[in-house]
């Protein structure tokens, strides 16, 4: 069995790499991006499993890129997990409306991330 692809986006470094680390330490085949522009096209090129994903990115937002990527046919399907530091309820409610089909509002244990991801690719 393949090892399920996971793209990754922050636009803080140190994050990146932690949570790149801990994720590809758990089996998983990590890509990652710091920016929605590279997401899109790692999106795009790599058809990743699923996209765990910051709200607040430069240039195009993790709102922004999740619409994107939900009218597109080559990837419309790949579910995607916000990742934010975003607590208030109306913008939570917009990372839902734009397409996403999880939400953590961070901080959240490394394990809490790994539940979700498995949760939505039907992994035990």
């Amino acid at each position: 069995m393949t090892q399920p692809r996971i793209l990754l986006v922050d636009d803080y470094g140190d994050a990146v790499d932690m949570w790149g680390l801990y994720l590809s330490s758990c089996g998983y085949d990590v890509l990652t991006a710091s920016d929605g522009l590279e997401a899109m096209k790692l999106a795009i090129d790599r058809r990743p499993d699923l996209i765990v994903l910051d709200l607040d990115l430069p240039g195009l937002t993790g709102f922004e890129v999740a619409r994107r990527l939900r009218a597109l046919p080559a990837t419309m399907h790949i579910p995607l997990i916000a990742s934010t530091g975003y607590s208030d309820g109306a913008q939570l409610e917009e990372a839902r409306r734009c397409g996403f089909d999880h939400v953590l509002v961070k901080p959240y244990e490394p394990a809490t991330l790994v539940q979700e991801i498995e949760k939505t690719l039907h992994v035990t």
